[in-house]
């Protein structure tokens, strides 16, 4: 999901700075949630800025630190099993996934 566009921020710290209508009749009258006025309001008075955040990165991968051994078990034995890769992952480096996880990382290294 993109960020709001900065005009439609500071349109929207505008309006509550007015007081003209409450924050849930800015929220409605700009097509956003009530939280996100009020967030936006709170983040306005403590700093002076109503831009959006940077993003935040996301969960980092289980297995990405067993990404090169995976290749090499699966380019060994490619007929191995989910199951028994997940358990020779763990003997080797001390990672325990699901069979799901392990099914995922190696659909990313393909």
């Amino acid at each position: 999901m993109r960020p709001y566009s900065q005009d439609l921020r500071e349109r929207i710290v505008r309006a509550v700075e007015v007081r003209a209508e409450s924050q849930a009749a800015i929220a409605q009258r700009f097509a956003v949630s009530r939280a996100f006025v009020e967030r936006l309001w709170q983040r306005w008075r403590q700093r002076g800025q109503c831009g959006a955040l940077p993003h935040g990165g996301g969960r980092q991968r289980s297995l990405r630190a067993a990404a090169q051994l995976i290749g090499q078990m699966v380019a060994r034995d490619p007929d191995i099993t989910l199951t028994a890769l997940c358990e020779r992952v763990a003997q080797g480096t001390g990672i325990r996934v699901s069979a799901k996880t392990m099914c995922l990382e190696g659909q990313r290294l393909r």
